[in-house]
């Protein structure tokens, strides 16, 4: 019985976390809950779930929180305090992060001091702080879980093969993991390509946000969608995984995969190439880190390849989509320059889905903040928070015009 706290539980990666929690009653207990403002259904939330405790990181939602919660004896934590002492909830061993942002970094590094086992679905935490991060979970011997589909069928695709999982610092039995991260030869990485990839005749320059906000395959958050449409999210999801496995990015790689079954796959050195598929639906990727080491029975159905028909893969046009090319350029600085792009992408998204820049904006304004910036090394959590702060000023006047 693994008891679960579930930061970020409105959100869509939240909602089927709690549905594989619902599922796997003899498995999985939810012990707290946060979100952002949506009082009324994260009390609801802890009702059916039976969770004592949630957070609510906006004030005005935690008070509305307090009131829905009192005649159910539920408590409620406020502001990003509370958020933050919820991922280090006494009763709980793993905490699912789902939050949006860099908001994230704080309660994550609250599970891992607590030696809880962190399900990661908050990207920007690795790509702003992997160095760090990495280096605390393997100093409180703690797991750090993908919760996205491609990181981890990768992490599934790489375990039983000699190759380090850096993810995972210890087993069941506390034992340490193997190393032999050169037998990799390359990491492939699926994308669905958002709206755009196979539509070359789109003009970008014209794109609205509801056409960037109409993902033909997943249901997300507005910025993540809108970073499936730039393809910003599949770089991310590359520097994720260089920490997340200890793989140099330059052997990292993109595909397209518009019918999303195959969700990423691993070349070994001797010209084996194993992938793992399943149909499109993230309770997969979320029960395997709920549930792991073991595999339990789910209500997810089977993949029939036979009814599927055909896979299709194309390689992702960079002159389209700079994004990728950015992040590399970032990877190559190392230091703060993945912080810095992080911030800027998150300022350009919400400026072009307000209507303030267009979408073709979105890159450039990153690229104008990243050529400003003097990296500096990643060496502590307040340098992280520092240059955000500054990446995030000056892509706000940038955007601004």
């Amino acid at each position: 019985m693994r008891s679960v706290v579930v930061l970020g539980s409105t959100g869509s990666i939240g909602e089927n976390a709690l549905a594989v929690a619902e599922a796997l009653p003899e498995a999985v207990r939810i012990v707290g809950l946060a979100t952002c403002g949506k009082a009324a259904l994260v009390v609801e939330q802890a009702k059916r779930f039976g969770a004592r405790v949630v957070a609510v990181a906006d004030a005005a939602a935690a008070r509305e929180a307090e009131r829905l919660a009192a005649p159910h004896g539920i408590e409620v934590w406020a502001g990003a305090e509370g958020v933050e002492a919820l991922a280090a909830l006494p009763e709980a061993d793993t905490v699912i992060c789902a939050l949006v942002g860099l908001a994230g970094l704080r309660p994550t590094l609250a599970a891992i001091d607590a030696g809880y086992d962190v399900a990661l679905a908050t990207k920007e935490v690795l790509v702003s702080a992997g160095e760090l991060v990495m280096r605390r979970c393997a100093e409180k011997g703690v797991n750090l879980l993908p919760l996205d589909s491609e990181h981890s069928a990768l992490f599934q695709c790489l375990q039983g093969q000699g190759a380090e999982v850096a993810c995972v610092r210890r087993n069941r039995a506390g034992e340490q993991c193997g190393a032999a991260a050169e037998r990799v030869r390359r990491l492939v990485l699926t994308a669905s390509g958002g709206p755009f990839a196979l539509r070359p005749e789109v003009d970008f320059t014209l794109v609205k946000p509801e056409q960037a906000l109409a993902h033909p395959r997943w249901k997300m958050g507005r910025k993540v969608t809108v970073d499936s449409a730039t393809m910003m999210n599949k770089g991310l999801e590359l520097l994720e995984a260089r920490w997340l496995f200890d793989i140099p990015v330059d052997k990292i790689s993109v595909v397209v995969h518009p019918e999303s079954i195959v969700h990423s796959l691993v070349t070994f050195v001797d010209g084996s190439t194993l992938a793992q598929l399943s149909v499109p639906d993230m309770r997969v990727p979320i029960q395997y880190a709920m549930t792991w080491p073991e595999r339990m029975p789910s209500t997810v159905p089977a993949l029939d390849l036979a009814q599927q028909g055909s896979l299709t893969f194309y390689e992702p046009d960079e002159r389209r989509f700079p994004c990728l090319g950015l992040i590399r350029e970032a990877a190559r600085h190392g230091g703060t320059m993945p912080a810095v792009l992080n911030a800027a992408d998150e300022v350009a998204v919400e400026a072009f889905l307000d209507g303030v820049i267009a979408f073709d904006s979105i890159w450039h304004a990153v690229e104008r903040v990243m050529a400003a910036h003097k990296v500096r090394p990643c060496d502590s959590f307040a340098t992280v928070f520092e240059v955000d702060a500054w990446a995030r000023q000056l892509a706000r006047e940038l955007c601004a015009g």
